[in-house]
């Protein structure tokens, strides 16, 4: 299961279903010269809670 689940994103990636990861409002980007500084926060976060919500259904039914 584990391993089709990593296909699955992997394809969704592939094919650009997560253009939004890093253009979020919330996601630090800066940019001065040679320097670039990027924290994505806000799309961390959300990340973060979708896997916490995949892991309390997973505990929930199994």
């Amino acid at each position: 299961m584990a391993g089709l689940g990593l296909v699955v994103v992997g394809l969704l990636v592939w094919a650009g279903a997560f253009s939004w990861f890093g253009r979020l409002p919330g996601d630090i980007r800066v940019e001065s010269g040679n320097t670039r500084i990027f924290a994505p926060l806000a799309s961390m976060l959300v990340i973060s809670v979708l896997l916490s919500l995949g892991a309390w259904v997973l505990r929930r039914f199994f």
